[in-house]
């Protein structure tokens, strides 16, 4: 079977990696996983234009989440759905991979990052960025964006924040998922 866009990126890792992250970013085909998410907004101008032009989903708490994974042989799509409707924000993400780096478009954005492990959790590390995939951005503005995954009490789970210069604090959510099927209690 051809490996996942993780097992590629992080090797061996993968492997040592806790049950619901191997789970997880093992998904061959298509997968549903739901749970619970808190956003935190920032409410600078600035830093609420980026994340709205960045496609971030609207502040709120303990909320339900619900992530549709596709994954193939050029990547992965995750399809968030943060709250309910109507009011429930959408967030799509394209992941692939090239030169051992992860790469992620989401809105006009395209990032690059470098996966490491340690004690069980996966950091995602900004090693570049381009605003609708030509115009490079000097990865020193995006130094405050802080994203790990890890497992917690058997579930998956998340912690993604993200800070620019002048802007300060645009964007902290985290929380965590559990395969549909599996008793979320």
């Amino acid at each position: 079977m051809t490996p996942t866009l993780y097992q590629t990126l992080l090797g061996a890792a993968f492997f040592r990696l806790p049950d619901a992250l191997r789970a997880l970013h093992g998904v061959h085909g298509t997968a549903r996983y739901t749970g619970e998410v808190t956003v935190v907004r920032g409410t600078g101008l600035l830093a609420r234009l980026c994340g709205r032009l960045a496609g971030m989903p609207r502040a709120m708490t303990g909320a339900p989440i619900t992530v549709d994974f596709a994954s193939g042989p050029q990547g992965e799509v995750w399809s968030r759905v943060f709250g309910t409707p109507p009011k429930a924000s959408r967030m799509r993400s394209r992941l692939s991979h090239r030169d051992g780096e992860l790469r992620e478009r989401i809105g006009p954005m395209h990032f690059r990052f470098v996966l490491h492990t340690w004690d069980g959790t996966i950091f995602w590390n900004v090693a570049g960025a381009r605003l609708l995939g030509v115009v490079p951005l000097p990865a020193a503005l995006f130094r405050d964006i802080r994203c790990n995954e890890r497992d917690v009490d058997g579930r998956y789970a998340f912690d993604i924040e993200a800070a620019l210069p002048l802007a300060g604090a645009v964007v902290r959510y985290h929380g965590w998922l559990l395969p549909e099927s599996a008793d979320a209690a």
